[in-house]
């Protein structure tokens, strides 16, 4: 018998096909083999077919009256013990009706009734649900639900509305619906800031940007909501202050998915705190050892950040490095990396996927035993139009062009967010629209990464990285790991190695450097003539305008070296 062999049909006089071709495109996606004998075959033409080709597995579609249904699986099951066909896996796929019926049968191992899901489908081809009693939980750890779902990445939104009332009523709506893995639950900033310090909130803030969230009970509470459907993850940033006291709360109260923190951010450079960086960056950095100690993955809440505020794309590709680095410097096992597409907006397809394939190579060149990388791709903060109709094309299209990365998972951005915070019903709606791109996606997409103009920019952007990179070695007092000294970190913003436009007038930063989008990508210029700046120039300017003069002996790292070659 050929263990990875199915062959499917639509049988009797049934000529819906449809259900049976997607289970066998399905079956493909699980690297199976598969042959179609179409529809309307009868059950002589069909076990003749099976005798030849001796599958694993046998699939029958049925669409039609229960009762005549009935009579032909009578037909079928007489004929394939009559033929000693038995000993293989028998499937059926039709309506609940008919699923009734070929129930009753006793002869197949799995029903699918219309609207099964592709999730429930992927379980039986992995064998999971002869193992997994009904009404069991998917994996409730990141790496082991990703490893569950695919090829299907996991699929993620925020959600939080004003009052924790609306927000745990949206919770059991959600979780019913099984169409979300993560559940990101996004607090106002009161919380965000001033959880533990309640005198120090504003009223008039409550409920602004996210569920007013005050004691660890309302956490739990809205968690315990979720518990039903397909018990999706949750996750919840962390917060703006506090950060040591965030991390402990949010595992015993939502089973956190994983933690995420800036290392740059939520400081004095964005104003969600009036932390400095010589303060935050150890902050940080203990917060990912204790994340690392107690096993929960990390994501870096980071390199996109620089993005939004129009940095140009070597200084995103080099705080992505950053950031994963410090990571795993600090103990952090599982890493999630995230990789914002449209960010700046007027970012073109080719030259977003030549910027994410330079951050890729430098986060993932990281990888060992203790390190391991998952893809998380997401469509631009800003870069949604605000009528819900062109937003939903924006969505889908956006999702097609990450799905040529590989995700792990997709951070949906939902349609309606550039106008109104999303409700419970626009959510699902949007997980809908992105499970049907994924689901178009995975039936097989020509290779755009290979194009030789996104592999050009990718070459270009790492050469750059490079030049920063030494560039901000050069700031370090020797025996210091330059990429996690925290003074040099502050230094390189400070200075402005690190920088951004849109950080003009900062305390904590330079706010010094100019850029354009020309040709869809987001570059330095000289800001008299509006022309691209090479790096090095610009490195050299930087250090010029400082007084500062960089330590010439200083050179990338072994390590740093081979992940640029």
């Amino acid at each position: 018998m050929k263990e990875h062999l199915i062959v499917g049909a639509a049988i009797g006089d049934c000529v819906h096909v449809a259900g049976v071709v997607n289970f066998l495109d399905l079956a493909e996606q699980m690297d199976f083999h598969t042959v179609c004998m179409g529809p309307a075959v009868s059950i002589d033409t069909l076990l003749d077919r099976v005798a030849e080709l001796d599958p694993a597995m046998v699939a029958v579609g049925y669409r039609l009256t229960p009762e005549n249904c009935r009579s032909l699986l009578d037909d079928l099951k007489a004929k394939v013990a009559e033929r000693g066909q038995g000993h293989r896996a028998w499937l059926f796929g039709g309506t609940e009706p008919c699923v009734v019926e070929a129930n009753a049968t006793g002869m197949f191992q799995m029903t699918f009734a219309s609207g099964t899901s592709k999730q429930a489908v992927v379980a039986f081809l992995r064998g999971e649900q002869l193992q997994t009693p009904p009404g069991t939980p998917p994996p409730q750890k990141l790496a082991e639900r990703i490893l569950w779902k695919a090829p299907y990445p996991l699929i993620r939104h925020h959600f939080g509305r004003p009052t924790v009332a609306e927000t745990v009523a949206g919770a059991v709506d959600i979780a019913g619906a099984s169409c979300l893995d993560v559940f990101s639950l996004g607090t106002d900033q009161n919380a965000q800031e001033h959880f533990f310090r309640p005198t120090e909130m504003d009223p008039k803030a409550h409920g602004a940007g996210g569920v007013p969230v005050r004691t660890p009970e309302d956490l739990a509470t809205i968690f315990a909501h979720t518990r039903l459907g397909n018990f999706p993850l949750m996750r919840c940033y962390s917060g703006t202050r506090d950060t040591t006291k965030w991390a402990p709360m949010l595992v015993e109260t939502i089973n956190n998915a994983w933690c995420a923190i800036p290392l740059y951010w939520y400081t004095q450079m964005d104003g969600r705190s009036a932390r400095p960086l010589r303060e935050s960056i150890p902050e940080t950095q203990a917060l990912m050892r204790w994340h690392g100690e107690h096993s929960v993955p990390v994501e870096m809440n980071e390199s996109h950040h620089w993005s939004l505020r129009d940095a140009p794309d070597v200084v995103a590709v080099v705080a992505a490095f950053l950031a994963a680095y410090n990571a795993r410097s600090c103990g952090v096992r599982d890493y999630v990396q995230q990789l914002m597409f449209n960010n700046p907006p007027s970012t073109s397809p080719m030259m977003d996927l030549g910027k994410m394939l330079a951050k890729l190579d430098l986060v993932e060149g990281l990888q060992n035993d203790g390190f391991r990388v998952w893809r998380e791709t997401r469509g631009g903060l800003t870069s949604y139009p605000p009528d819900p109709s062109v937003a939903r094309g924006h969505l889908a299209a956006t999702v097609c062009l990450q799905m040529q990365l590989k995700p792990h998972i997709v951070h949906i951005v939902g349609h309606t967010e550039a106008h109104h915070a999303t409700t419970a019903e626009e959510l699902i709606e949007a997980c809908r629209i992105t499970d049907g791109a994924i689901s178009q996606c995975l039936l097989g997409l020509p290779d755009m990464t290979r194009d030789t103009r996104v592999q050009r920019r990718k070459a270009e952007l790492l050469s750059e990285a490079a030049v920063l990179l030494e560039a901000i070695a050069s700031l370090t007092a020797p025996g210091r790991d330059p990429y996690t000294d925290p003074d040099t970190l502050a230094t390189a913003a400070e200075i402005g190695l690190m920088d951004a436009p849109h950080l003009r007038g900062n305390a904590a930063a330079c706010g010094k450097i100019v850029t354009r989008m020309i040709g869809g990508a987001c570059v330095a210029v000289d800001p008299g003539t509006g022309r691209p700046i090479p790096e090095p120039d610009r490195v050299a300017r930087v250090f010029e305008r400082s007084g500062r003069v960089p330590r010439k002996q200083t050179s990338l790292s072994p390590e740093v070296e081979l992940i640029l070659r």
